[in-house]
């Protein structure tokens, strides 16, 4: 079965395969680059940050000497910013501890900050040849449907036999060609609705194609609850065009990055209440809410309802920026657009 698997899909990616600046090259730092970026993230939107990244950052070298901000502002809008910090970080480890060069082993790459078992499996095998299989969300689809196993993949029962069954089917002597066969496969024909079965090069061995299981396969645990946090934002507006921004510590979300003095409270504020938060902290400048309904960013573990609250003041302290160079701050996407709505900027 592996033998005959492995000619019918390297065959088809022959010349289904997209055409992507990332394939073809055995550079670790390009190949480590695009898999982080298209972590959670399709092709279509990953592929202008992947080419803005090598624009600035050419190389793993140029990568570690960038300032975080940059590294962050370059990230802006692809969402899961530890991303960009550990690359960030994983970069400066590489230049600074090991000379500038990529390890070239799967052993040794996955000890790398922001490294896990899919990243390693990619760079060990697309660049160095090692038989390392690839196992991500498309590879899941794909070996599910084909030999019709329900074992849950996001279980740990599920990942070890996924993983164990995608090894025996590794074509060992190909294994970078094979690993890209298989999830480009996934990506393009075996999608997780609408796939493309008519034309399906496995439609005759295919398990749930032959049992109307197509839309059933694979199988995942239901999500935990999700969170709901009230996020109020404090836009001051001072007399000479300055406004102030705060950045985000801790282990949360957004770690890192520029936003507005933030209340969050446990149920959306009105401006009664909000003004009495104010008055109470000794400031008597009434806010006015710019959106009357709240902005809803969701996250996999939570849903952020966000208000924008425009306070107009005669001054600020000096920390304050002026509102022209609030651009040049990393934020995330539902603060930037509103510094584009609100400013024009």
């Amino acid at each position: 079965m592996a033998d005959w698997l492995i000619h019918k899909l390297v065959t088809w990616y022959s010349t289904a395969q997209r055409i992507l600046p990332w394939r073809g090259t055995a550079d670790p730092y390009k190949v480590w680059l695009s898999e982080i970026i298209l972590q959670q993230t399709r092709v279509v939107q990953g592929l202008p940050y992947y080419e803005r990244f090598i624009t600035h950052f050419p190389t793993v070298i140029a990568l570690a000497q960038a300032p975080e901000e940059q590294v962050m502002k370059l990230w802006q809008g692809l969402g899961y910013y530890s991303r960009a910090k550990n690359l960030h970080k994983t970069a400066e480890y590489i230049a600074t501890e090991l000379g500038g060069e990529f390890p070239k082993t799967y052993k040794e790459l996955i000890k790398l900050k922001g490294i896990g078992d899919y990243t390693a499996s990619a760079i060990a095998s697309f660049c160095y040849n090692e038989p390392c299989a690839v196992v991500d969300g498309n590879v899941y689809r794909v070996l599910s449907r084909l030999f019709g196993i329900s074992t849950p993949i996001n279980s740990t029962e599920g990942a070890k036999a996924f993983r164990s069954l995608a090894y025996q089917l590794l074509d060992t002597k190909e294994p970078g060609t094979y690993n890209q066969a298989l999830m480009e496969f996934g990506a393009l024909v075996c999608t997780p609705q609408a796939a493309g079965c008519s034309d399906c090069i496995f439609q005759s061995h295919c398990w749930a194609y032959q049992h109307q299981e197509v839309g059933t396969l694979p199988v995942k645990l239901k999500k935990i609850s999700v969170k709901k946090r009230y996020f109020n934002y404090l836009v001051w507006i001072s007399a000479d065009k300055k406004t102030l921004l705060q950045k985000r510590e801790g282990k949360d979300i957004w770690h890192g990055l520029y936003e507005f003095p933030l209340i969050e409270s446990e149920s959306p504020l009105s401006g009664v209440e909000l003004s009495a938060f104010l008055a109470a902290e000794g400031s008597h400048w009434e806010p006015v809410l710019y959106n009357q309904s709240p902005v809803i960013h969701k996250l996999t573990h939570q849903h952020i309802y966000t208000s924008f609250w425009v306070i107009m003041t005669p001054e600020l302290p000096d920390n304050a920026v002026l509102i022209s160079d609030v651009v040049a701050y990393p934020v995330s996407a539902l603060t930037a657009k509103f510094i584009t709505d609100f400013w024009q900027l």
